[in-house]
């Protein structure tokens, strides 16, 4: 992984004067100063190795991919398995069923976040990580050796939503920890950058997984999937878990979790479950709206395109499901092919400015978008879904950087556990499901659209709260750097600014 630009900028190897800095890294420094009285020495500043911070990139992005691997093979497969599981119902009406199915896992993620989460704050990231992983890996596998209803009756509807409700709770743990554990490793320079590998890993688990759907819809007949070819997918998570357990183990804990526990502030994470979930709501309540507003405006776009645009395209405009699969895994690789570089964009300018713009086009993109993939011809369909797909990337890159920060590293793990999970289950996993029964009742093709829009209304004005966070130091820990050198021009720019204030003030 290639580094990013400087937290302290650099002309030729020269720190950038203070007042060069971003705004709201030149205040958060100084406020650190004023708090220290005194420049940054050394044991000030943590300084992550590289072989540390690309296993726990690495490590953490294997999770979200296999994650997303599940995600992308039960929506490309919603028809089939709607079948499968609910023979007796209508088209529309097994489609309907299996989303709900789908749409269940997400009302046990906020469940998997209240018990997670604070677990992860008082014995550890790595620990909680490895039992969610775990946990996935067996809730997806299980799917795959679930008989049909033709051979069980209803217990094979049963037993498939009991899968789907262990892969929910294990994922309220997931993507909240390792989006903490992601941000607290990341050098502040490039936790944008970064942290955006994990959300690469995300996309990559979903194309391969829609990758594997389209290969096998091609090579086997209808009556072979229906049979025996659907599960092939969901057997293949349990080496992917293995594996993956394996990397989680070799982790060390985030560098701010280990500073927590040197200094002995344990006070929050020695409580109770209960009392750490009360602090949160009572104390970071402003936190939480923001986060749940972002998560919202990214969920929505993010399960309207990988959830129900391949089933919208297949039952709803009647096209095979070869070419619905091929239509959204081109946008699958889009942004795989973007996401880092929006990444690292946000560490430049800001992550504000990537919701922003990227919120202001999905309002006025969104009909235009739709209209593109339901006209006639490829190109016109590519090109609407490569629209979608781009505002896709511009909420998820900075997202993973941008969540973790609006909480101290105390609380952080559960905060985002809440957060997250409440925000998704309700708004996020639910889209299939609603934007299907809406285009059902009313019979207006261009209802996801108009979801889009009003999602796009929301995160506009979350915006409008959110505290600029791009390379900003963590709140409740260390400044971060990758390297000596970038130690060096911190602690050079820290006695600058530390002179700065002391001329100002020459009696504080």
């Amino acid at each position: 992984m290639p580094g990013g630009e400087g937290l302290v900028g650099t002309r030729r190897g020269t720190p950038v004067a203070g007042a060069d800095l971003p705004r709201q890294v030149r205040e958060d420094l100084t406020r650190r100063l004023r708090r220290n009285r005194r420049a940054f020495r050394k044991d000030d500043v943590q300084v992550v190795e590289p072989p540390l911070l690309k296993r726990a990139v690495g490590a953490s992005a294997l999770g979200n991919c296999m994650e997303w691997f599940d995600f992308g093979v039960y929506s490309y497969l919603a028809a089939t398995i709607g079948k499968v599981f609910f023979p007796g119902a209508s088209p529309a009406a097994q489609v309907i069923s299996s989303f709900a199915t789908f749409a269940a896992a997400f009302v046990v993620r906020p469940l998997g976040g209240l018990v997670f989460g604070p677990l992860g704050d008082r014995i550890g990231r790595q620990k909680v990580l490895a039992t969610t992983m775990i946990m996935m890996a067996i809730g997806t596998f299980a799917i795959g050796v679930i008989p049909g209803y033709a051979t069980i009756g209803i217990a094979a509807p049963a037993l498939l939503l009991l899968a789907r409700m262990v892969q929910g709770f294990s994922t309220g743990g997931e993507y909240g920890g390792a989006t903490t554990f992601v941000a607290e490793y990341s050098p502040d320079r490039r936790r944008g950058f970064l942290s955006s590998w994990l959300d690469f890993g995300t996309f990559v688990g979903y194309a391969l997984g829609s990758a594997l759907v389209t290969v096998l819809n091609l090579l086997l007949t209808d009556p072979q999937m229906l049979s025996w070819g659907w599960r092939i997918p969901f057997l293949i998570a349990g080496p992917l878990g293995v594996i993956g357990l394996y990397m989680r183990f070799k982790l060390e804990e985030s560098p701010a979790f280990r500073q927590q526990l040197d200094e002995h502030e344990k006070s929050l994470a020695q409580q109770s479950a209960g009392s750490e979930i009360k602090d949160i709501i009572t104390n970071h309540w402003r936190g939480l709206l923001v986060c749940m507003g972002l998560v919202l405006l990214y969920n929505v776009t993010n399960y309207m395109v990988t959830g129900y645009l391949p089933t919208y395209q297949t039952e709803t405009l009647h096209r095979s499901s070869g070419s619905a699969d091929v239509l959204v895994l081109i946008g699958m690789v889009w942004i795989v092919l973007l996401i880092t570089f929006l990444g690292r964009l946000s560490d430049r300018v800001g992550r504000r400015p990537v919701y922003a713009v990227a919120g202001a086009a999905m309002i006025v993109l969104s009909v235009p978008a739709f209209l593109l993939i339901k006209a006639e011809g490829t190109w016109l369909s590519i090109l609407g879904v490569l629209l979608l797909s781009t505002l896709l990337a511009c909420f998820a890159a900075p997202s993973a950087a941008t969540l973790p920060a609006l909480f101290p590293t105390a609380v952080r793990y559960a905060a985002m556990g809440i957060g997250f999970n409440f925000a998704v289950a309700a708004f996020g996993g639910t889209t299939p499901l609603v934007t299907a029964a809406l285009v059902d009742a009313t019979g207006d093709d261009l209802m996801p659209a108009y979801y889009l829009m009003l999602a796009g209304v929301v995160g506009l004005l979350t915006v409008k709260f959110l505290p600029e966070s791009a390379q900003v130091p963590l709140n409740g820990s260390r400044p971060m750097v990758g390297s000596q050198e970038e130690l060096r021009e911190l602690i050079t720019t820290s006695k600058e600014l530390y002179a700065r204030e002391r001329t100002k003030t020459p009696h504080g």
